[in-house]
């Protein structure tokens, strides 16, 4: 697939995104009303369950956070990636690409180790909490790319310094875990990702980042237009680049630092859900932004749903099994490129 995938003619007909927003909106709802009755006894009817005090309670409480979470969630990465691979201009770019994940997971490290190196080190890892610890970790990675890369100017550098990035602090993170070895358990459980912990607040949180974020981004579309015809093209329509890649790169980081922080590195999503839009429709990057964001909230349900259902009352990690599906869907992507 060729740099630059995602251009379009002016004449592009809305029809089919606006059909496949609506079919989106109900896989949505369908797998959300499943979703809330899959659990470690199995599959149940959600609506039965409200009949007893101790069911409902777990539903409410534990299945419906999960999912508007895992929805959540999915739609910040589905997000992160259509932007990062319009701001790349690269289909294969994906919302870890400035190295927020690596960042997030030393962050996480650095905040588990602190829980048993002092007791000035616990209150202020309780105090800031894993979450905040993953985030602050994700927007310093992003900063420190930003630095090594001497701004947003050049895309190349700043992809080759989110690369070295990743790679420098996934090293410190190691180190951190052989120095400290009880943090191994719990950082493989950040590793993989998860939906289980998501509550209301955290919810809360991502639908508003994420609402945010949506806008600023449609308001930043016309930039990735421009940017999939060339940035010779981008400047003849007198679009000043540097300062709309730094806020495309501050949505990127924002979108991510929170996904992340809340359910850990879930791989593939932001990958995979602007790929399997612009392969059901052909439209510009303002259509494109809230489909990608549906398609990975509803990527990130069926995963979320098919961890806790598939081996039950075991569950798999959610990363795990995004992995897998994003992993075959790139071969055969790849395999139907190649023929």
């Amino acid at each position: 697939m060729p740099q630059g995938q995602g251009a379009v003619s002016p004449g592009a007909r809305p029809g089919p995104a606006i059909g496949l927003a609506l079919a989106l909106v109900v896989a949505a709802a369908v797998i959300a009303a499943l979703s809330l009755g899959v659990g470690s006894t199995g599959v149940e009817s959600a609506w039965h369950m409200l009949d007893d005090p101790v069911a409902a309670r777990i539903v409410w409480d534990i299945r419906a956070p999960r999912t508007l979470g895992a929805f959540a969630a999915g739609g910040l990465l589905g997000l992160a990636g259509a932007v990062a691979q319009g701001l790349f201009r690269n289909p294969l770019a994906d919302p870890f690409l400035l190295g927020s994940a690596s960042g997030a997971s030393l962050g996480v490290a650095l905040a588990l180790a602190a829980l048993g190196l002092s007791p000035l080190a616990t209150q202020w890892a309780v105090r800031l909490g894993l979450t905040g610890a993953a985030f602050l970790g994700a927007v310093a990675a992003v900063m420190f790319t930003l630095a090594l890369a001497r701004g947003v100017q050049q895309t190349l550098r700043l992809l080759l310094a989110g690369v070295v990035v990743g790679v420098v602090l996934g090293s410190l993170t190691s180190l951190v875990t052989l120095a400290v070895p009880q943090t191994l358990q719990a950082m493989q459980g950040f590793m993989l990702g998860s939906t289980a912990f998501v509550g209301w607040a955290a919810c809360a949180l991502m639908l508003a980042v994420g609402l945010g974020c949506l806008l600023l981004a449609l308001g930043l579309s016309r930039v990735l237009d421009g940017l999939a015809l060339g940035e010779a093209t981008a400047l003849s329509l007198g679009l000043p680049l540097t300062p709309l890649r730094a806020a495309l790169v501050a949505v990127l980081a924002l979108a991510t630092g929170t996904a992340v922080a809340q359910t850990g590195l879930i791989a593939f999503v932001g990958l995979a859900a602007p790929h399997l839009v612009r392969g059901l429709v052909k439209t510009r990057h303002a259509p494109l932004l809230v489909l990608a964001s549906l398609m990975g909230g509803v990527l990130l349900m069926l995963a979320d749903l098919l961890a806790r259902g598939l081996l039950a009352p075991q569950e798999l990690p959610v990363g795990v099994l995004t992995a897998l599906l994003g992993g075959a869907y790139l071969l055969w992507l790849m395999r139907g490129r190649m023929e």
